[in-house]
């Protein structure tokens, strides 16, 4: 059964306080996924594929937003967290600095749309399927302008997008899903989010 409910737009204290939690939690994430970069690239650029590790690992920087999205259910919520979570990542230090709030605010966009789309109707696998797409075209048509992506063959740039793709859809799919179901036994939030799916 599929679930439609229409997302309130009014924020409350606690969904305030919820995103802040998202963003914090997932600020500490992309910190240390910043750390795993380096290791990645490293080894990847050994064997000249070292663009693959930011593919890699986009779905762990992107987690906040769907998660964010499915927990709170109001528009914007993927886009604040995600953009609170790199402002995090950026005062713990991490390698990309004021860049990492920028990427929030893409990587936020990227998969608002997906909510968007539906109408915040869907907070289900459909939206979370379709806030992986989103997120996947948003983020990757900025990283073939500002990563100079565009300057590999044909082949190497798809090879990027499925990557990443897959990636967005684990880490950022049903990762938070899962999280999502977790939440819902907890019975911590008031609406049922054990609906995602």
């Amino acid at each position: 059964m599929k679930v439609k409910q229409v997302a309130k737009t009014r924020y409350q204290l606690r969904d305030i306080v919820l995103i802040g939690i998202v963003g914090v939690f997932c600020g500490a994430i992309f910190f240390t996924t910043d750390l795993a970069y380096n290791v990645l690239t490293a080894g990847l650029s050994a064997v000249g594929l070292g663009p693959i590790a930011n593919e890699l690992l986009i779905g762990l920087w992107m987690i906040a937003g769907p998660l964010a999205g499915v927990l709170i259910r109001r528009p914007g919520a993927c886009a604040l967290a995600e953009i609170l979570g790199g402002f995090v990542e950026m005062l713990l230090g991490g390698e990309f600095g004021a860049a990492a709030v920028l990427a929030g605010v893409i990587q936020g966009i990227g998969s608002e749309l997906g909510f968007a789309i539906t109408g915040y109707r869907h907070f289900d696998k459909l939206g979370l399927f379709l806030a992986t797409l989103t997120g996947t075209i948003v983020t990757f048509g900025w990283r073939l302008i500002s990563a100079g992506y565009s300057k590999y063959s044909w082949g190497f740039i798809l090879l990027l997008l499925v990557v990443r793709f897959i990636s967005i859809g684990f880490f950022s799919g049903i990762l938070v899903q899962g999280v999502s179901r977790l939440v819902a036994r907890s019975g911590i939030l008031q609406h049922d989010v054990s609906k995602v799916g």
